[in-house]
């Protein structure tokens, strides 16, 4: 998780009054923070990555003096209309079409204060941005540029600037291939035929989004007045990232200037601080945490968290979440406020009124006898993750894609999709101890998960176990009499084995089986031009076997 360090006299800044180590120490673990170290003068404290608004000083101090009850409520910023436009080209559409912007003047910085203005930055890269993907950040000296300024695109060939930490111009193409940023993150563009800038009046270059700034804009401990710009591919990440990062340089003295934005569909001011309104209801706030909390008391919990609500019907709130709060999604995220405002602390443990015995589920107690019999039958044991992607799952395979569970902001193109069989994750592991001698038994018993129409998540997790033997002359019937002897230990007699095509197996040495009239795997060789996509040189066979209903 990240984590920060927070320097006694620092953080008392930011409180405005006078704190023992030993005090920071007790009090900010009920903020939801770790502590990681306590050292004589610092509390080096871990947070979660959804209350990113924890990756400054201020937005700590800020929550800690709700909690301490020395200041409560909804905080309010003051943004100014500014005189500054950002013109967004067209162009940028296919590329990276989103990007807002803000102001911040005034703000007085020194060598600590810009570390901390990098750190956070990369916090948000990480914690919001996807690692660039979603949202990517610029923090640029507005002295060293003249506005109006254009986010637009430019030849990979046809302009040159210095980026930062350098000496010398490089050409857009240049910096993919050269700058160590470039190198790192030149995935996100470099597909595209043009890439994005972002200019000022004259044609001056502040930054490469989503890769590096400008030097000309670097900011330094001289540096009064702020320009922020977040590009990216998902506006809600764009806008979450802007207002975490403008509300914490409001807290650190900085007076915040709004941005007319003009993009091809119309025209917007930017920042957007205006709260979010939830409902949240008292009866359910107080069930979940096992009181009995009046409205009025429920509010006040609610404003030492630096929430704000107000009492709309008979035990239904309408809560005012600030624009930094991007971690309040659902009602039960408000519940949690209410915990930590009237403190976790206080919540008394108590008995059940029912004693009961806990005990391994059936299909825990399943898979665990499976494992030992496949260990005992000369297997070793793989776990693999749960995600994949269609190319190992399906296309590798010699199958068409099917149904699968995706997800919605896969971090990568490797993890898309939730598995729907087990035996490609076996193979990879073949393909990855190709090195190691033969023969190669490998199994894992673990879960699958499948769309169910009728499930309440329209989905289904299912118990199954592969196992795949590689070497000269593995074959069908090494194979089935694996299978076999694996039924028999389960108990298993009322069974059929039964030839079948199968895209991923050998025409011929394929087998459906059959447990209590219903299919429930397959076993057989691997066809070679699934060895061959593997990258697998001595033949395989295979089987995969459901163990639901199994008993």
């Amino acid at each position: 998780m990240p984590a920060i360090t927070l320097n006694r006299d620092r953080f008392c800044s930011f409180l405005d009054r006078s704190l023992s180590v030993e005090e920071m120490a007790k009090w900010l673990p009920w903020l939801g923070l770790d502590l990681q170290n306590v050292g004589p003068d610092y509390v080096k404290v871990e947070f979660n990555p959804n209350r990113v608004d924890f990756c400054s000083y201020a937005g700590i101090a800020r929550a800690f003096k709700g909690l301490m009850g020395w200041e409560t409520g909804l905080p309010e910023y003051n943004v100014k209309k500014g005189n500054i436009t950002l013109n967004i080209d067209s162009t940028v559409g296919e590329v990276r079409p989103f990007m807002l912007a803000a102001v911040v003047r005034e703000i007085n910085l020194d060598s600590e204060v810009v570390r901390e203005l990098m750190e956070m930055q990369e916090d948000l890269h990480w914690g919001v941005g996807r690692d660039r993907k979603k949202a990517s950040i610029g923090v640029h000296n507005l002295n060293s540029v003249e506005p109006p300024f254009t986010y637009t695109t430019g030849e990979p060939d046809g302009v040159r600037f210095i980026p930062l930490d350098k000496m010398e111009e490089m050409s857009l193409q240049e910096i993919l291939e050269k700058h160590e940023k470039g190198v790192a993150y030149s995935h996100l563009v470099d597909w595209a035929s043009r890439y994005p800038l972002l200019v000022d009046r004259k044609g001056e270059v502040l930054s490469m989004p989503p890769i590096i700034n400008g030097e000309l804009t670097r900011v330094d401990d001289y540096t009064k007045d702020l320009f922020l710009d977040v590009t990216g591919t998902d506006l809600n990440a764009v806008v979450r990232s802007l207002n975490v990062l403008v509300t914490a340089l409001a807290d650190m003295g900085g007076t915040v200037e709004t941005v007319e934005v003009k993009h091809p569909d119309g025209t917007v001011a930017s920042p957007d601080l205006t709260p979010e309104k939830m409902k949240l209801r008292v009866g359910y706030a107080n069930e979940l945490l096992g009181l009995r909390l009046p409205d009025a008391r429920v509010v006040e919990c609610l404003r030492k968290c630096r929430l704000d609500a107000e009492r709309v019907n008979k035990g239904v709130l309408e809560v005012s979440i600030s624009a930094y709060r991007i971690d309040v999604l659902h009602e039960v995220d408000l519940v949690e406020e209410v915990a930590i405002g009237y403190g976790y602390y206080r919540l008394k443990p108590t008995r059940p009124t029912t004693v009961t015995t806990g005990q391994q589920h059936e299909m825990n107690e399943l898979a665990n006898y499976v494992r030992q019999i496949m260990i005992g039958l000369g297997f070793t044991e793989a776990m693999n993750f749960i995600l994949t992607n269609e190319d190992t799952q399906f296309e590798r395979m010699r199958m068409e894609i099917g149904r699968v569970v995706r997800l919605a902001n896969p971090v990568s193109t490797e993890y898309s999709i939730i598995r729907v069989n087990l035996l490609p994750g076996l193979l990879e592991n073949l393909s990855g101890n190709r090195h190691e001698s033969y023969p190669q038994r490998v199994f894992e018993v673990s879960d699958v998960v499948v769309v169910d129409e009728k499930a309440e998540t329209r989905s289904e997790r299912r118990l199954h176990v592969a196992g795949v033997s590689s070497h000269p002359t593995a074959n069908y019937t090494e194979i089935r009499s694996f299978v076999e002897a694996l039924l028999t230990n389960l108990g298993i007699t009322d069974y059929k084995i039964k030839g079948v095509d199968h895209p991923s197996f050998l025409e011929g040495r394929v087998a459906t089986l059959t447990i209590k009239r219903k299919g429930r795997g397959l076993l057989g060789e691997i066809h070679p031009q699934v060895l061959n996509n593997f990258e697998l040189e001595n033949p395989v066979s295979a089987f995969e076997i459901s163990l639901e209903e199994i008993k």
